[in-house]
């Protein structure tokens, strides 16, 4: 297994919710608060970037084209070329929050939560967030109220089990899913960090399952993406990084057995970087022996609503 610094530096805030578009064979990833979207091309090295209006806590590709990113409170698609921006959705009025991780379900519907301001001492922050559905038709339902920071999400190959990560009590949640309908019951706790010390098991963040239907999540604060068997939620496996502030991973390259790891920079310290100075790069992990499945897109509808 090799550590690699794919991008140093690739984000100067945090670096978020890497996903491996396996049609262009790149790799999208967000840095949230300077407003970014990035396009790595891994054979060429070439790191592109679009600048919106607002924090960008996700971005997928839509499958009618073009992209769908969380951008402030609100969904909107994006015209990579044209760099036109359609606002979809907006969510939360009143609140102080904004759209954090987001993925798509195997039937192609948009999962994306939200979260207030950040706080140092995160796991008491206000749970002012929500977990929202894009549906197949463009509309947008609430799924789950009273959410911290809404975090990382997966689905089981059966397509029978959701998985979903709220940071705020340090805790992962499965839950049985319907996926002709999209909707989820009987919640339990999966992976439960809370009473853990903080260095060493730090915040649950963004997540993807390997082809064996393991969990790989990558752990803020801890230095580590920790894989964790699905079956009895025992860490089984941890790789470790030049950086504390670890938040997302994905499967990526030709052959989907590479890892790749979004890091962030924000609010880390004078002495922090100096220990880490690798703090907000893209890292990728090779030999791990496992791979990750193709990332579902958004296979619906476009239209405003």
């Amino acid at each position: 297994m090799s550590v690699e610094c794919a991008i140093q530096n690739a984000a100067k805030t945090v670096g978020e919710g890497p996903h491996w578009d396996d049609v262009t064979n790149t790799l999208l990833y967000v840095d949230i608060y300077e407003n970014a979207i990035h396009r790595y091309d891994p054979d060429s090295g070439k790191d592109e970037r679009i600048v919106l209006d607002g924090t960008v806590g996700f971005v997928v590709p839509a499958k009618k084209g073009g992209l769908i990113a969380g951008v402030g409170r609100c969904l909107v698609h994006l015209d990579w070329d044209s760099k036109k921006v359609t606002k979809l959705h907006e969510v939360d009025h009143g609140l102080q929050t904004r759209f954090n991780d987001g993925k798509c379900d195997p039937q192609g519907r948009i999962w994306a939560g939200t979260m207030g301001p950040p706080k140092p001492d995160i796991p008491s922050m206000k749970k002012i967030g929500s977990l929202y559905c894009l549906d197949l038709d463009g509309s947008l339902r609430t799924v789950i109220q009273e959410v911290g920071i809404s975090n990382g999400l997966a689905w089981s190959e059966d397509g029978k089990t959701m998985y979903y990560i709220d940071s705020t009590p340090r805790q992962m949640y499965r839950f049985d899913f319907d996926g002709s309908t999209g909707k989820i019951g009987n919640k339990t706790v999966f992976i439960d960090n809370s009473g853990k010390s903080m260095p060493e098991f730090g915040l649950p963040d963004g997540m993807t399952l390997d082809t064996e239907g393991n969990a790989w999540v990558a752990n803020f604060f801890s230095r580590k993406v920790v894989k964790y068997s699905t079956k009895t939620g025992e860490p089984m496996q941890s790789v470790e990084f030049p950086a504390t502030r670890i938040t997302s991973c994905c499967f990526g390259g030709k052959g989907l057995d590479e890892l790749y790891v979004t890091t962030s920079a924000y609010e880390a310290t004078e002495e922090e970087m100096k220990e880490f100075p690798l703090s907000g790069s893209l890292f990728r992990v090779k030999g791990l022996g496992v791979k990750g499945f193709p990332a579902n897109v958004y296979e619906g509808s476009l239209t405003v609503q």
